[in-house]
């Protein structure tokens, strides 16, 4: 099990962004973690995989362990080491190399397992395989996500860190992209989806939680958050209720706060 527990980060030794956050994403299930921009999604990513350095962020208090052992103190290869991958928000792919270049990469911790790994990814991610001698920067958007996933089970984690897989794709590559990550998870990888996208990825957790501000304020079964009034009010764009998408107007003028701000 993955766990993040009482978790609270600092930037440049002066701004508190997490406070206080705790959750664990078990062995072989999906977890959702989902928040608007800011509410400090990525940093938990960041934390968990040992990239907080990078933004002159630090822990101050609290643990993330994999089994019960702390790995909060180690460095980011070590992390991966013991199975957590995170792929990164925006694909980052290295946009000179070909596609198995950039596979190949995602294989230097684990390159006993490197050439199982890549018949893995190929059999998941097809059209990477007819790509595999093109370079990565002329893969278009949805292709180059697939990469990044890719490249992130090169290392055969048992817990992917997936950080807004959907952003910027057309709705039919999103459908794509959510059967693929059902795929993955379906071949015995935990995952740990951070998205703003939460019908997609509310569709297809066990149990989500919901950020504000640094702070988790909703922990429910998935299927409890889809049908809560407030997620559907504030994150799924739906009338409390009834079902019905709002209008951009409607959203505009809204006043009534969270109940979890109350």
């Amino acid at each position: 099990m993955l766990e993040v527990a009482n978790l609270e980060v600092v930037y440049h030794d002066v701004i508190l962004v997490l406070r206080g956050i705790s959750f664990n994403v078990p062995d072989g299930k999906i977890v959702a973690l989902l928040g608007a921009n800011g509410a400090g999604k990525t940093t938990v990513l960041r934390a968990i995989s040992g990239l907080l350095d990078v933004h002159q962020g630090d822990i101050t208090k609290g643990e993330v362990r994999v089994d019960g052992e702390p790995i909060h103190k180690l460095k980011p290869a070590s992390i991966v080491n013991r199975g957590v991958t995170q792929v990164m928000e925006g694909r980052r792919v290295f946009a000179e190399f070909t596609v198995e270049e950039n596979l190949r990469v995602g294989a230097h911790s684990n390159p006993g397992h490197r050439d199982d790994n890549l018949e893995r990814v190929f059999e998941l991610f097809p059209i990477l395989k007819e790509r595999r001698k093109r370079t990565a920067g002329y893969l278009s958007g949805g292709e180059q996500q697939m990469l990044a996933m890719g490249r992130g089970l090169m290392s055969s984690p048992r817990f992917l860190l997936l950080d807004e897989p959907s952003l910027g794709l057309a709705p039919l590559l999103v459908q794509q992209i959510r059967d693929l990550i059902v795929e993955i998870n379906r071949q015995g990888t935990a995952i740990l989806l951070v998205e703003q996208n939460a019908t997609m990825a509310l569709s297809i957790a066990e149990h989500g939680y919901i950020m504000e501000t640094g702070k988790l304020v909703m922990d429910k079964p998935a299927a409890e958050l889809m049908s809560d009034e407030d997620v559907q009010e504030f994150y799924l764009g739906l009338h409390a209720g009834g079902g019905e998408r709002k209008s951009f107007r409607d959203i505009k003028h809204y006043k009534r706060r969270k109940r979890w701000l109350s």
